[in-house]
């Protein structure tokens, strides 16, 4: 971990080691992390140590940059620190800047410092991961049988290829359809659960390394703030 330049105590930026250096907003104490959990939990733990910190500015790497956000954002949400606004600068489109309306490169570091931030639904799972672009619950080795259902509505009872999930920038929070060869319906709730013999899931581009019976992605609590244009 280094420190840069330190700026004004109510902005602080951590910025994933590789990060394009003229996406770091300038003159604002800078923290730098890998997507890993030591590393970022020392980022966090390090900034909130803050009292006058307002905002964070999450300065993401080329490599799956909206699972790096998720990441930080995670950490934020397990210390109790939703309150701070948080500055996504991402260096190219990705689902996350799809779904809330970001810019990204320059743009995204201009905004990051001067943007308002807006309040909106944190979608997280039942590991307490937050997902910020897409998640795609499947099975190991082709489909899945088991049942899926967003809230009480059921999805699919049966084999199915996966289900796929993405947070809204609006309530109730959370979207999911089934992962088809034409694209399906989107279905609207506060939860997207499957249950199956065993699942993979795929969140921001990670695969986790396990597979599970249950999958949850739900609308947390709390909201967070997001800087939005």
């Amino acid at each position: 971990m280094s420190e840069d330049a330190v700026g004004p105590g109510q902005i602080q930026v951590i910025a994933e080691a590789g990060a394009p250096s003229e996406l770091v907003p300038a003159g604002l104490r800078s923290t730098d992390a890998v997507r890993e959990r030591a590393s970022i939990i020392a980022a966090i733990n390090g900034a909130v140590a803050d009292e006058s910190l307002t905002r964070l500015v999450v300065v993401a790497g080329p490599e799956l940059p909206d699972a790096f956000c998720a990441a930080v954002v995670g950490r934020v949400m397990l210390a109790e620190r939703l309150d701070l606004e948080i500055a996504l600068v991402l260096p190219h489109p990705t689902p996350a800047s799809t779904i809330y309306g970001l810019p990204t490169g320059p743009d995204a570091t201009a905004l990051a410092v001067d943007g308002a931030a807006e309040e909106l639904p944190l979608i997280r799972d039942d590991m307490a991961i937050v997902l910020l672009g897409q998640a795609r619950q499947r099975g190991v080795d082709g489909p899945f049988d088991g049942e899926s259902y967003v809230d009480s509505e059921l999805l699919v009872r049966g084999k199915a290829k996966a289900v796929v999930i993405e947070p809204t920038a609006t309530m109730p929070g959370v979207r999911a359809r089934l992962d088809k060869r034409f694209r399906s319906k989107w279905h609207l709730g506060r939860a997207a659960q499957t249950g199956a013999p065993a699942l993979i899931v795929e969140r921001d581009g990670i695969t986790a390394p396990r597979p599970t019976k249950r999958s949850t992605f739900y609308r947390h609590q709390h909201h967070w703030k997001l800087v939005r244009p």
